[in-house]
């Protein structure tokens, strides 16, 4: 094969020169995605999480409206929200076994922990964003 050297780039030269732009835009591009990513799944359970602490809060004030003490109405609130870490889990009863027409209420209060330290790694929301999140959620129901 016989080239000659014009100083035009030959295709096979125009390729060569342009082997470390796709690693270059690769390593640009993949902490954005990683970042979004995360935030995808740290929001998917956050979301989660916010969600079994209303359910909880609700199902132990029904459980209290028909005459459960405080013990059955704490082990109602922390078996419904088993997917949770429950070291995390605050759970407050007020007027448990009162008198009919009385309402019982109970307060759920969960920290949820982020996965990722989104916040730090973005710099956004001034740091004031940070882990842990505290859901929280009340429920309150006439007693029968």
């Amino acid at each position: 094969m016989d080239t000659q050297v014009t100083g035009k780039w030959t295709g096979r030269n125009r390729r060569d020169g342009e082997k470390g732009q796709s690693l270059v835009e690769f390593a640009m591009v993949v902490p954005i995605f990683l970042i979004l990513v995360f935030a995808i799944v740290d929001f998917g359970m956050g979301f989660h999480a916010w969600i079994t602490v209303t359910n909880a809060a609700r199902e132990g004030a029904r459980i209290g409206a028909v005459g459960a003490d405080s013990a059955t109405i704490e082990a109602r609130v922390v078996d419904i929200a088993s997917s949770l870490v429950e070291d995390d889990l605050n759970v407050t009863i007020v007027n448990a076994q009162g008198a009919p027409g009385e309402s019982v209420s109970v307060d759920v209060q969960y920290d949820y922990d982020l996965i990722t330290p989104l916040a730090n790694v973005l710099g956004i929301f001034g740091g004031g964003m940070g882990s842990p999140i505290t859901f929280s959620s009340e429920a309150e129901m006439r007693i029968e």
